[in-house]
C-alpha cells in the first residue's frame, strides 16, 4: 500500500483560506467542509489535517503530520525540531511592538523596566536580549491590544498587517521585531517515500508561486524595433518572435516579472510597441 503524505493546515483563521487555495492550485482535490478535521485528496497521495495553528509545529515534530503550513512567527516561537522547507509568499505580516499613542517613545531603551504583553514570549525575549533591555514579559493569548488600556502592560508585541487594529485600540507601532509569511515546515526524519512526495509538492508550489509573480506579454512591434525590444524583454531565455501578415511587423511573446511590469510597459510604448496584451499565468515551470 502506497503511503500518503499528511499535511497540516490551520483549521480556521488567518492562514486557512490561503493554505487551502494554494494546495488546490497545486492540483490537490479535496473537500474541506465546515468542522472537518481531516480530508483525503482524490488525485494525490495525501491527507489534509485541519489543526490549531499553534499546535502544527508540535504535530509535525511528533510526526502526526509530515508537513504543515504555518506562519513563520509560529515556527520560530514554538522552537520545535522541524525544518523550514519552503517559503510560500502569502500572509505576509510583521511582529511589532506597540505602545499607547500618547506615550513618548525614543527607541528600544524606552522599554527598559516596562511590562510587555505578547503571545510570542520567546521571540520578544530574544529581541530584548539583543537590545540589552530588561523588561517584564506577560504571556497572554488573544486580545493582546487591550493590555495597555486595562493597565496590564505598558506595551504589546503582536502580529500587524495593516495597523488598523492598533489604531482602533489607541496604540501606535514603534518597533518591528520580525517580518513573517506563511512557510512550509517538515518533520526532519521523513522516510524516502514521503520525502519524494514532499519534493513533488514543493515543485508544484514553486510553479504556482512563480506564475503569480510573472505575466505573459504579447505585443506587436515594427521589425526595426525588435532588437531594442528584445533587450527590454529577455523573457526566460529570449522572446518568441513571429512574423505578422502585415509586412514589416512581428508579434513578440515574453514573460515579465510583476515588479518590473509598469516600467517595462513604458519602455515598450516608447519603442513603438502596439496591441500590448497582458495575460495571467496559471502555472510556470522553469
Amino acid at each position: 500500500m502506497n503511503k500518503k503524505i499528511r499535511i497540516a493546515v490551520q483549521k480556521s483563521g488567518r492562514l486557512q483560506e490561503q493554505s487551502v487555495k494554494l494546495l488546490k492550485e497545486c492540483g490537490l482535490a479535496f473537500s474541506n467542509g465546515p468542522n472537518r478535521l481531516k480530508a483525503e485528496t482524490f488525485n494525490f497521495p495525501a491527507e489534509i489535517l485541519f489543526l490549531r495553528d499553534d499546535d502544527i509545529p508540535q504535530y509535525v515534530e511528533d510526526k502526526v503530520a509530515d508537513i504543515g503550513i504555518v506562519g513563520e512567527n509560529v515556527f520560530i516561537e514554538k522552537q520545535k525540531q522541524v525544518d523550514l522547507v519552503q517559503r510560500l509568499d502569502f500572509s505576509k505580516c510583521r511582529l511589532a511592538i506597540a505602545v499607547s499613542k500618547d506615550k513618548q517613545y525614543d527607541g528600544p531603551s524606552s522599554l527598559e523596566g516596562k511590562k510587555i504583553a505578547t503571545s510570542y514570549p520567546n521571540i520578544v525575549n530574544k529581541f530584548l536580549k539583543e537590545k540589552n533591555i530588561n523588561a517584564e514579559i506577560h504571556e497572554i493569548s488573544g486580545s493582546v491590544e487591550i493590555a495597555p488600556g486595562i493597565g496590564l502592560a505598558d506595551a504589546i508585541c503582536d502580529i500587524v498587517s495593516t495597523g488598523s487594529t492598533l489604531l482602533s485600540n489607541g496604540l501606535k507601532e514603534v518597533e518591528t521585531v520580525m517580518r513573517s509569511e506563511a512557510v512550509l515546515i517538515a518533520n526532519n526524519s521523513l522516510d524516502n517515500e514521503i520525502q519524494e512526495l514532499l519534493e513533488k509538492l514543493i515543485f508544484r508550489i514553486k510553479a504556482v508561486n512563480t506564475a503569480k509573480n510573472n505575466k505573459y506579454l504579447l505585443l506587436n512591434s515594427p521589425n526595426e524595433s525588435i532588437e531594442a525590444i528584445t533587450k527590454v524583454l529577455p523573457g526566460m531565455k529570449s522572446p518568441t518572435v513571429t512574423p505578422l501578415q502585415q509586412e514589416g511587423w512581428s508579434s513578440l511573446h515574453s514573460v515579465v516579472n510583476e515588479n518590473e511590469f509598469w516600467a517595462i510597459i513604458d519602455q515598450l510604448k516608447a519603442l513603438g510597441a502596439q496591441g500590448i496584451l497582458v495575460v495571467p499565468i496559471e502555472k510556470m515551470i522553469i
